[in-house]
């Protein structure tokens, strides 16, 4: 039952990030805008999702993962709805950001929840068979959203995820059981939280606005929220209960696998935004043709899920994620060709199964390397640091979309910054690899 709430969780997350990924051209064009402009709709969502990972995680192991569980859910649902209400994009974009901070919630909890409800020798293979049951939605999100905005409306697939919703809050009710952190007490370091959430807002708000703001604004903000991410590291050294214990730094197999897991998913998200933009744009698909499209890298990657955890079960997990991300580096790069479906397909499996398997085998392994009363916190920060990161890349690539477009055109954009992430992602990996093979060359999580 626990395995089942968690993967709905887990589910309703992935299905509203990818069924919107191709609404958002017919969104933009409906509420008189562009597709550039309205993507505050995903990054705004990303980065209010990775500003809340870190405290809703660690409420969880406060206040109890349960109880926070259902909080994130109930968030979810609700400001969901109002987006699909919502008549301007900035009334759609404020409504996004709240609901990140829902999933944000409820995302890492989704993952503690399973960690205390099964024995550490299962936790990763277990994890792995909630993120391939929530990869149902990888694989039914690009179609679903797809073809409900063509057939339909966009607005639809912002307001499934309230039935989808109230359905995984009565399972998580019937299903799990309530832990917490029983070494600390349930107090909250407000001053900590106040710091890593603002901090986090700042500097992803800064890289989305660079070519919209003054380069004085610009600087002062970016300066504003590095300052508070300082302050916050500040803050966590003298707090007598920490939101963020500093030493969990201090484990080399957890921050290994975390950056590992990073670069994974920094190619995976970016590679998701350009091909959206492209099947759309500039091949001329319908929303509905373009998810028929994208199922070859949303069923591989929802093929990797499961696979990910029996993997880390046999096999080193750094080095088995360097692997899988140098394939999906090999697929994206047939992408960034923007040939005909005969390359395009296969890149696409490729990208989505490499990618898909190196960020997802991030969320067990760290799992795996933590003590059971700090899994809720773990998460979070794992999490807030894979999602934040993707979440200013989404950002800034679609600011350098949008300049180079201007110069080459939106293909030869898009192909050349689909070609720097593969090789970027293929040099990141096989550095982290050589990293791995120096600082824990006997450790398997």
């Amino acid at each position: 039952m626990t395995l089942i709430a968690s993967s709905m969780c887990i589910f309703v997350v992935q299905l509203d990030f990818l069924a919107l990924n191709l609404a958002l051209p017919r969104m933009a064009s409906d509420l008189g805008t562009t597709t550039t402009d309205l993507q505050w709709v995903i990054s705004g969502y990303m980065l209010a999702l990775a500003a809340t990972l870190i405290p809703g995680g660690r409420l969880g192991d406060i206040l109890g993962r349960r109880r926070m569980l259902i909080t994130g859910l109930v968030v979810f649902a609700l400001c969901s709805l109002g987006a699909g209400l919502a008549s301007t994009p900035s009334a759609v974009i404020v409504m996004r950001i709240a609901q990140g901070a829902g999933a944000g919630v409820l995302f890492p909890l989704a993952i503690a929840v399973i960690t205390d409800a099964y024995p550490p020798e299962r936790t990763m293979r277990v994890i792995g068979d909630a993120y391939g049951m929530g990869a149902l939605a990888l694989a039914l999100g690009p179609v679903f959203g797809g073809g409900v905005t063509e057939l339909l409306s966009w607005r639809v697939v912002l307001f499934v995820n309230v039935p989808i919703g109230a359905a995984a809050i009565v399972m998580v009710v019937l299903g799990v059981r309530e832990s917490r952190d029983t070494t600390v007490p349930r107090s909250i370091d407000l001053p900590g939280l106040c710091m890593v959430t603002l901090g986090i807002a700042a500097v992803t708000i800064t890289v989305d606005r660079l070519r919209a703001w003054p380069a004085g604004v610009t600087v002062g903000v970016a300066v504003t929220g590095l300052l508070l991410l300082a302050g916050f590291v500040v803050r966590e050294r003298v707090a007598r209960w920490p939101l963020v214990a500093l030493d969990l730094f201090h484990n080399k197999p957890y921050v290994v696998i975390t950056f590992m897991s990073t670069v994974a998913n920094i190619s995976f998200v970016l590679a998701m935004y350009g091909v959206t933009i492209y099947l759309q744009q500039v091949a001329g698909h319908t929303p509905l043709g373009a998810g028929m499209i994208f199922l070859a890298a949303s069923v591989a990657a929802g093929v990797a899920a499961p696979l990910s955890g029996r993997l880390g079960e046999r096999f080193d997990v750094p080095r088995t994620m360097v692997v899988m991300t140098l394939v999906g580096a090999v697929g994206l790069f047939l992408v960034s060709l923007n040939g005909d479906l005969w390359s395009y397909l296969p890149g696409l499996a490729l990208t989505g199964f490499g990618y898909g398997m190196g960020w997802t085998m991030g969320s067990s392994g760290t799992q795996a390397v933590v003590p059971p009363e700090r899994v809720g916190q773990a998460s979070g920060v794992e999490l807030a640091i894979v999602i934040g990161i993707a979440g200013m890349c989404v950002a800034a690539g679609a600011t350098l979309i949008e300049v180079r477009t201007t110069s080459d055109g939106l293909a030869a954009a898009i192909g050349d910054v689909l070609l720097w992430v593969a090789i970027g992602s293929a040099v990141a990996a096989a550095a982290l690899g050589l990293v791995a093979a120096r600082v824990m060359p006997e450790e398997r999580p």
